[in-house]
């Protein structure tokens, strides 16, 4: 398996993110295989996972086209220190014979053992868990003329105003897993490969 990317996030009472945008030539050249941004919050008694790929559109179109059966996507997580998985999601997409697109969750702690239905709906993933995938607007910050202005006249020019993101659409999947399934911090790391 090719891994286009490997992100990893510690999970704390709080927020973690981080984020990987089209920087590897290989990367790029794969482009629905690659992994933009992993979000992973608590909300009560559930953590939230969200993964964004395939990069930003360049408007708010849809990019569903660009969605890929041929790419599985994983989502680790270390519950005891060692950097090796402990539990695995896995995501993938898939078209039926009258090329709507669905998706297929796997292995959601706390959740349902398989969890499949449309794209751009809210799935139940067991009990009051809920998996959905789709297009959504890029929810990634930043102010990339800010960076230029920065790097050209080595004076801070950050505008928290400026978002060159806005209105741009992703790729994501996002799901919600038991907190009661983790006794503790976690490490969290997401894959994408070919089959």
């Amino acid at each position: 398996m090719n891994k286009s990317m490997v992100l990893a996030l510690l999970v704390l009472p709080g927020v973690a993110a981080a984020a990987d945008h089209n920087e590897a030539s290989g990367v790029v050249a794969d482009h629905i295989a690659d992994i933009d941004d992993v979000y992973v919050w608590a909300d009560g008694a559930k953590v939230v996972v969200a993964v964004t790929f395939g990069g930003p559109g360049a408007d708010a179109k849809s990019t569903l086209g660009a969605l890929d059966s041929g790419v599985l996507y994983g989502v680790h997580m270390d519950t005891n220190g060692d950097y090796l998985s402990d539990r695995d999601v896995w995501v993938r997409f898939g078209q039926n014979g009258a090329g709507a697109w669905g998706v297929q969750f796997a292995g959601i702690p706390g959740g349902s053992p398989t969890v499949e239905g449309a794209v751009d709906a809210s799935l139940s993933a067991g009990g009051s868990l809920m998996a959905r995938a789709g297009t959504f607007d890029d929810p990634f910050f930043f102010d990339f003329q800010g960076l230029l202005d920065t790097l050209g006249t080595g004076a801070v020019s950050f505008n928290s105003g400026r978002d060159s993101f806005a209105g741009q659409n992703v790729n994501a999947f996002i799901f919600e897993m038991d907190a009661a399934e983790f006794s503790g911090p976690f490490t969290v790391w997401a894959t994408s490969g070919r089959k």
